[in-house]
């Protein structure tokens, strides 16, 4: 089967909050979801969205695994869920996420003059009282990495001692989080009325709003607790994946928006017939080899001829084949997944941050460059490597270890290069890699382009062929109150602002053309002016001035004018 998965590269991540706000703007700004952040940026250590959501001690998300070797959900099997249909308290409350609010702006257009300036003071989104502003979604960003919050972060109770909070030995770096897509999601498995569900051809994991009837047993569910409930439709909603985008080859609107450019797209080929094994190795600190060993190699002929016989498109194929997903995961084993205890296997992957050694080396009179200096300063980096453990591996080091040694591998092996020395190709195999395998993974993570940071197949009947054909498509879940594209009814940007038209293939290929390609793309005799940069003149936009010499009517294309 076939995997659209994400990487993002924590090294890049300034913690600017715009996938946030684009995710907030285009899938969740309606009523009921005021309080919803598909996409949200926690800066670790802290506590997290919702709080302490990785403390599956008090929320039950996930799986456990039995003395018979087999799963259940964390939360209870069958006959408890039926037992606790009417009643499901073990989830977040909205204090353990925030109250959302917004201010008073009238007082700041109505109030009489007078000696002191009006004040738009907080009120509450839900029910419009004036509120304390005491939370939000990024409230560990004010005091980051301080005792006052990061010392309630679960991963840093875990550990005790060997997270130290004195301003010398204080860490912080930020964590994008979405929807993981899992292989093995449990929020699906404990759903009741079946409404989760993993679609087959891509692996996304969408809520079918028809048969949802809010049991609320996803958002238990979920470990990750990134399924949220619309308390005005009453039903439950999640990251898309943004898959009306998927569909015509565009990244998500996470990716696209992603200022430091961290995130890559592509397709993972794997055994399903292997998930339900790999997710129930007896030792935790096996289950990221044990997912990793279910990816299949895309080159491979045995593969690509399974590939053949089970439907998978030749396209899909070849989008895995150049997948940076498969690449950063597999091949250069770099990125690693987020709590793979849980035992979902997600496909929302990693490349932990490598704290900023070179300098407090070179402080220290050493070269800070050195492959040799950076491998044994491995170990006495800012952020602990137990800490990375806990989040990315289950407390299994050693892989974490291996990462940062193969990102150090990669800034010494690129330094030579360009210094203009000879190649040292003992400083890849330090690592287990190969100095063509080290200037690889450097061109993915550092100079990777559009079309090689997303990979993305077009879904089915969707592809170049369909351009002349395929005029209009319109979002699945967009109806009233529904998180599709067009928000609550069909209104992106507030009640009273109308509905939109229906995004077009045209527009995402047309933005598509435009962000991998140096020349103004456009389509003679229609003009999109959200997808206009302001170069040139396309045809259409204006009409022919006098002198030009168009044969065919379609206006000029010369200087601005």
């Amino acid at each position: 089967m076939a995997q659209v998965a994400m990487v993002m590269n924590l090294d890049k991540c300034i913690g600017c909050h715009t996938c946030s706000v684009t995710c907030k703007q285009a899938w969740t700004n309606r009523s009921g979801v005021e309080y919803a952040w598909f996409n949200n940026v926690e800066t670790r250590p802290g506590q997290g969205y919702p709080r302490t959501y990785q403390d599956q001690e008090k929320w039950r998300g996930g799986w456990v695994r039995t003395s018979r070797g087999r799963l259940v959900p964390r939360a209870g099997g069958r006959l408890k869920r039926l037992a606790t249909i009417f009643a499901n308290p073990v989830m977040p409350s909205i204090h353990d996420y925030y109250e959302p609010w917004t201010y008073d702006y009238d007082t700041l257009l109505s109030a009489p003059l007078g000696d002191d300036f009006p004040v738009a003071s907080p009120r509450s989104a839900l029910t419009g009282d004036p509120m304390p502003v005491t939370w939000s979604a990024n409230w560990d960003d004010d005091l980051a990495g301080g005792p006052e919050l990061a010392r309630h972060d679960p991963i840093v109770k875990k550990l005790g001692d060997r997270v130290r909070f004195s301003y010398e030995e204080t860490f912080m770096f930020y964590l994008p989080r979405i929807c993981e897509h899992c292989l093995n999601p449990s929020c699906v498995a404990t759903c009741p009325s079946g409404a989760l569900y993993k679609r087959a051809e891509d692996g996304i994991v969408l809520v079918d709003q028809d048969r949802c009837r809010g049991w609320r047993m996803c958002v238990t569910g979920c470990p990750y607790k990134k399924i949220y409930f619309n308390h005005k439709t009453g039903k439950a909603e999640k990251c898309t994946f943004c898959y009306p985008r998927v569909e015509v080859g565009m990244p998500t609107v996470c990716s696209e928006t992603c200022v430091g450019r961290l995130r890559y797209l592509g397709v993972v080929l794997y055994d399903a017939d292997r998930v339900g094994e790999a997710a129930a190795v007896e030792d935790e600190k096996e289950l990221y080899r044990a997912q990793l060993d279910v990816f299949l190699d895309p080159d491979d002929p045995a593969v690509r001829a399974a590939a053949a016989r089970d439907g998978i498109p030749d396209r899909w194929v070849e989008s895995a084949s150049r997948s940076p997903v498969y690449a950063l995961a597999k091949r250069f084993g770099v990125a690693l997944p987020l709590h793979p205890e849980y035992r979902t296997m997600p496909m929302v992957w990693y490349v932990p941050p490598l704290s900023p050694v070179v300098d407090t080396l070179t402080s220290t009179g050493h070269d800070g460059e050195d492959a040799d200096n950076l491998f044994g300063a491995i170990d006495a980096l800012r952020i602990p490597v137990e800490y990375l453990a806990e989040l990315f591996t289950a407390g299994d080091p050693e892989p974490v270890r291996l990462v940062l040694r193969r990102l150090a591998a990669m800034r010494s092996y690129m330094r030579r290069i360009n210094l203009g020395r000879e190649r040292d190709a003992s400083i890849a195999e330090a690592v287990g890699m190969s100095g063509r395998d080290i200037e690889d993974m450097y061109r993915l993570m550092a100079l990777a382009k559009y079309d090689e940071r997303y990979v993305i197949p077009t879904a089915y009947g969707v592809d170049d062929a369909d351009r002349g054909v395929i005029d209009e498509i319109g979002c699945s879940l967009d109806f009233e109150g529904g998180p599709g594209m067009g928000g609550m009814g069909g209104v992106p940007f507030g009640e009273a602002s109308g509905r939109p038209d229906a995004a077009s293939v045209e527009t995402f290929h047309a933005l598509s053309d435009r962000q991998s390609s140096d020349e103004h793309a456009t389509k003679r005799g229609r003009v999109n002016l959200l997808n206009w940069d302001g170069n040139g003149r396309p045809d259409g936009l204006f009409p022919p001035r006098a002198g030009d010499h168009d044969t065919d009517g379609g206006g000029g294309s010369g200087r601005p004018a």
